[in-house]
């Protein structure tokens, strides 16, 4: 089973957890942890910006990435919201075959 690590971020508590709960909700991610107080800087529409933001650490299988990764494109209040999945290169046996159950689907 290949593992996923995403990125997302998100504007506030609300909007995070909302996704998390939903990605978690329908089997979609094994986990989601939220983190608050990250600070992003950035350019957008040519200028240089910098906002208070959650980020959204996302553990599911590479199955389930692009169903994830819609469903996230439909809840998220972002235009173009951050969605950046790396690899999993290895994990503990007993927690990568958790992830592996709690992604299958229903």
């Amino acid at each position: 089973m290949a593992a996923l690590l995403v990125h997302c971020t998100c504007p506030d508590a609300a909007s995070a957890q909302r996704i998390a709960h939903a990605l978690v909700d329908e089997r979609l991610a094994a986990c989601v942890q939220i983190v608050p107080g990250l600070v992003s800087v950035y350019r957008w529409q040519g200028e240089v910006r910098q906002d208070d933001e959650q980020l959204l650490l996302i553990k599911t299988s590479r199955e389930r990435w692009p169903v994830l990764a819609a469903r996230v494109r439909e809840l998220h209040p972002y235009e173009i919201p951050e969605l950046l999945a790396f690899d999993a290169a290895d994990g503990s046996a007993d927690y990568l075959a958790w992830l592996a159950a709690q992604t299958r689907e229903a």
